[in-house]
């Protein structure tokens, strides 16, 4: 057993963090091993940061020092130290004290905290990434507060305290600011953090995309291979910034190599590299990282495959402990089509035309297809990332660089999983919501995704309706194909967002207008009847129709068709369409609308057409099918967004009692120790739990035998329902589990033989008797917590309607009125509701406010891991929830939460 002169390492501490420059550095705590490291980096701080840190002169730390601030219990005393390679660059540390400022031990809640950071390294955010740290490990520890002394002229020190977020309090006297901080997290501490996380992983990416100078390493001495291919592309596709080519294998009197110069080691390069491409196999890859971590390089692609976990652990931990990031292993490359730039370090065969639309994507094959797909149409990037394993950036680091990126107006992502769920949800609605739509293609999604690599968090575990749908929720457009993602990115990348369904269609051919009609329908948009101008239309036609639709305030977008005539006898010249006339005709009826809506155009063999149309930003596709699906996902993320500037509220309801839930939740946990997978609540505990937040579950009294079921039923007044608690038949009356109406003792004696005798194979038959609820349509309301994506809330119809049909809407946690509506409607058997056929309309209103209390109950309590409401009948007037059960576990780590970090391994 370990002594508190012997504390165990806190592994779990350690953290890789980006910081505002865009490079890395490793957080972990100092260990009595580190006393070198800390002479060596004290000797580095300037006597004014010297003097800041200790109030006086302090040249050089003593023995006693050197003992002290690297021996540490990791309860009442933590430091920790920001590392680059072996160097200490900052440390912070704390020890608890008590109100009187005295050394204290748990369970005083108070700590005195100090930084310091290398004066060369200032500025850096070293400071700010230390305080998340700082402050999580001590509310981890029970410290709830942070004291600090700090001199007046300190003002960056200062600074860092007071743009933390937390609550704070200040005063001065004695010649020093004492400041006082709250360390429970408030929403802006948490959007302070998440902004400095935005615009380090931002400038992460940026270094990649915007080097100065590239080296590619690996490049061979002959065309062809990988090297040279890459160096070919850089070359030829007038990258602005230095090239160098690199290859252990040179001789010693070689200087050039594919027209850039040469070197035999990165070391050997006279000049600054900030981006390596390693085209070397994969078992050199890790010495030729070391060589670029102790040249400076910014960051690497690894085009190597053929890594397994621990391999690329080990890559990932050498290039981040050397500041460096990592796109690959198995990349394709990176691409940036920035005049100022014009990057092509990739294995593309040329550097596509500039466009607003960035690219991502996992897969090479995919990427290849997408930059074909998108060459054709004659359509650009702005950037493109083909991280490939993904083992270190990934498409989460790409959303936060495109969000601020002024030549980005559209993301295309191609995903096999979703490294953090969570996160990517986040930062992929702010994009949204900010006008920068990001759509997704997911590999795998329906044989439970690729096999993960490096740090992927696999999403097989959450149901592929329940992604989709949470997906949705954040704004995001999932395209079913990579050809669908491209369609839908050059639309939205150049035209418009409509502003509601209702879609006009014209051209010169009757039966493709129908096609088009039929495919609006199918995609729920409103077509309007469709216009033919005949087959001799010509140029002037199509204008007059198109500016005529566009003029009418009854169309929202336009879908204009066109397929190759030859005029009759009678038919002018004109009739015949040639792909210039046309696209002049489509856009000067465009540019001359006094308002701005989508046009796409759905074309068959119009040579020429399509690219013609491209320069002028109108989309071209070749069917109607494909022209409506992306206006159709078009539509769907202007509904989105106008939503989303009205997100509604969540209620506060009066008759909730929260401190009631969390003593039941404190006492069960801490009578039972659930593991992870949590444990049942009794029913009387269910019961008691979601009766302190309004929702109030049908009386059910045990009836072991028929006596029994006859005094229960005594007690609640007849008629009863006589049913089985067994799991597998709860609510199960087409299984023979269920006997409702029951008039009389008589018939229940009579329910109660047979319920028996039918079911005498089920053990834990478990019979109950319950009063019989209005008649109504039976629903069934779940809230799960996934450990990736989180707290989620799901409804649909009980029975087929959702378990055979998979007819479950979600939402994520906390769920506001509004989403409570949505997620009523968005069921394709939410009709059923409404008084469909002619029967009566259920009390909607009452489930909305079922669903807004129970999702105010998860979400107030993390400790709840799951609740099943099963069924609960919608009446006319209110609702009765029949059955409940409730899981309840320790609260999971709330990530989000935290101190901003890399994923680790």
């Amino acid at each position: 057993m370990r002594t508190r002169e012997e504390p165990a390492y806190p592994g779990h501490w350690e953290a890789d963090v980006v910081l505002r420059d865009g490079g890395t550095a490793h957080i972990r705590p100092i260990t009595p091993d580190d006393a070198d490291r800390l002479v060596s980096f004290y000797e580095q701080v300037s006597d004014e940061s010297k003097y800041y840190r200790f109030f006086a002169p302090y040249p050089r730390l003593s023995d006693r020092d050197v003992h002290r601030f690297t021996h540490h219990d990791y309860v009442d005393r933590v430091g920790l130290a920001a590392t680059v390679g072996d160097e200490f660059l900052g440390t912070v540390r704390y020890d608890r004290i008590d109100d009187e400022g005295r050394p204290a031990s748990a369970p005083a809640d108070r700590a005195e905290v100090a930084f310091l950071v290398q004066d060369a390294h200032q500025g850096r955010g070293l400071a700010s990434a230390l305080m998340e740290h700082i402050a999580a490990v001590a509310r981890e520890r029970g410290v709830r507060r942070f004291a600090a002394e700090v001199l007046p002229a300190n003002t960056k020190m200062i600074k860092v305290f007071t743009d933390a977020g937390y609550s704070q309090k200040r005063s001065f006297a004695d010649g020093t600011v004492h400041l006082t901080l709250d360390l429970e997290p408030t929403a802006q501490s948490l959007a302070v953090m998440r902004a400095r996380e935005q615009r380090a992983e931002a400038r992460s990416v940026q270094r990649l995309l915007a080097p100065r100078a590239v080296a590619v390493i690996g490049a061979g001495r002959h065309p062809g291979g990988a090297g040279r291919t890459v160096l070919a592309g850089l070359l030829e596709g007038g990258f602005t910034g230095e090239v160098y080519a690199v290859n252990s294998a040179l001789a010693q009197d070689s200087k050039e190599l594919g027209g850039a110069p040469a070197f035999r080691t990165v070391l050997d390069i006279p000049g600054p590299v900030d981006l390596a491409v390693l085209a070397v196999p994969a078992a050199r890859v890790h010495g030729v990282v070391d060589e670029c971590g102790e040249a400076g390089v910014q960051g690497a692609v690894v085009l190597a495959a053929g890594f397994d976990r621990d391999a690329q652990r080990e890559l990932v931990q050498r290039a981040r402990g050397e500041g460096m990031r990592i796109i690959g292993p198995n990349a394709f490359g990176v691409i940036n089509t920035d005049d100022e730039v014009r990057l092509n370090a990739s294995l593309a065969p040329r550097l596509p035309r500039a466009g607003r639309t960035g690219l991502f994507t996992q897969s090479a094959a995919i990427g290849i297809a997408v930059l074909e797909e998108l060459e054709q149409c004659a359509a650009g990037l702005s950037s493109f990332v083909s991280a490939g394993n993904r083992a270190d950036v990934s498409g989460n680091d790409l959303l936060q660089y495109w969000h601020d990126d002024p030549d980005t107006d559209v993301v295309l992502m191609y995903l096999e999983s979703l490294g953090n769920p969570r996160k990517f949800t986040r930062i992929a609605r702010r994009n949204a919501a900010a006008g920068k739509p990001v759509v997704v293609v997911r590999g795998g999604r329906h044989s439970g995704g690729a096999p993960p690599h490096g740090h992927v968090v696999p999403t097989a575990r959450t149901p592929e309706g329940t992604v989709s749908a949470l997906l949705r929720q954040a704004g995001v457009i999932e395209a079913g194909t990579a050809t669908e993602l491209v369609d839908t990115g050059l639309l939205l990348a150049h035209q418009p967002l409509p502003t509601g369904q209702r879609v006009a269609i014209v051209g010169n051919a009757e039966s493709m207008g129908l096609v088009a009609h039929d495919a609006c329908r199918a995609q729920e948009l409103s077509p309007l009847p469709v216009e033919s101008l005949g087959p001799a239309a010509g140029p002037g036609d199509y204008r007059r129709a198109l500016s005529a639709a566009l003029a009418d305030p009854a169309v929202d977008a336009v879908v204009v068709t066109a397929v190759p005539t030859v005029g009759d006898v009678e038919a002018p010249v004109g009739g015949t369409l040639t792909g210039e006339e046309l696209t002049e005709a489509l856009h000067a009826a465009v540019t001359g609308a006094g308002t701005a809506r989508p046009v796409v155009v759905a074309h068959l063999a119009i040579d020429g057409l399509a690219a013609a149309l491209s320069t002028r930003g109108i989309p071209a596709y070749p069917s109607a099918e494909r022209a409506v699906r992306a206006l159709a996902h078009a539509c769907r993320y202007a509904a989105w967004r106008r939503a989303a500037g009205s997100p509604g509220r969540v209620p506060a309801y009066d008759d909730i009692d929260e401190p009631a839930a969390a003593r039941l939740l404190d006492r069960v946990i801490t009578e039972r120790h659930p593991g992870p997978g949590g444990t049942p609540l009794s029913a009387a505990q269910a019961g008691e739990l979601l009766g302190s937040y309004g929702i109030r579950v049908l009386q059910s009294l045990p009836a072991p035998d028929a006596d029994a079921a006859a005094r229960a039923a005594g007690r609640l007044g007849y008629p009863v329902a006589l049913k089985t608690s067994a799991p597998q038949l709860r609510g199960r009356g087409d299984l023979g589990g269920v006997r409702l109406g029951l008039a009389s003792e008589a018939e229940l004696r009579r329910a109660y033989q047979e319920l028996s005798a039918d079911l005498a194979d089920v053990a834990e038959l478990g019979p109950v008797v319950q009063p019989m609820a209005a008649r109504g349509v039976d629903t069934v309301v779940r809230a799960t917590v996934d450990p990736g994506i989180g707290a989620v809330l799901s409804f649909g119809l009980a029975g087929p309607a959702s378990e055979l049909l998979g007819d479950v809407a979600h939402r994520l946690l906390p769920l506001t009125d509004r989403e409570a509506g949505e997620l009523v409607r968005s069921i394709r058997a939410a009709p059923m509701l409404f008084g469909w056929r002619g029967a009566q309309p259920v009390d909607t209103g009452s489930l909305e406010e079922l669903l807004l209390r129970l999702g105010r109950l998860v979400d107030d309590h993390p400790q709840i891991s799951a609740v099943e409401l099963e069924p609960v009948v919608v009446a006319p007037q209110g609702l009765t929830v029949l059955s409940a059960s409730v899981r309840v576990a320790p609260p999971p780590p709330r990530a989000d939460l935290g101190p901003r970090r890399l994923p680790a391994y």
